[in-house]
């Protein structure tokens, strides 16, 4: 075989070949756009779980300050109560601390 015979033969499955992915690179392009905004969506919302989630590890971090707040304040008042100042107004500034803490952490409800 000549090489007109073989560039004859082989080029229609060539076109053939590169057609589908021709098809398949079209298809794609045009979804693309699509997925890209789909996935726009997704990242932008953000689902009752995961609110509930961010709620939660919100509360366990103000619920971890208020007991280092609680931590020192009880430290400062025994200093305090010992005749130490400077212990009585680090301590007045930790309560006011505590004070504001406090509203922003929900109470559990006791158990019978």
């Amino acid at each position: 075989m000549n090489r007109k015979h073989t560039i004859l033969i082989v080029a229609p499955l060539l076109v053939a070949g590169l057609g589908g992915c021709l098809a398949k690179t079209a298809v794609d392009v045009v979804t693309a756009p699509v997925r890209i905004a789909s996935r726009a969506v997704d990242l932008a919302t953000v689902s009752q779980s995961e609110r509930d989630e961010q709620r939660g590890r919100e509360i366990r971090r103000r619920e971890e300050r208020l007991a280092e707040l609680q931590g020192d304040y009880a430290d400062k008042e025994e200093r305090c109560l010992a005749g130490n100042d400077r212990a009585c107004r680090e301590a007045v500034e930790l309560r006011a601390e505590i004070d504001a803490l406090l509203p922003t952490i929900p109470v559990e409800p006791e158990e019978d």
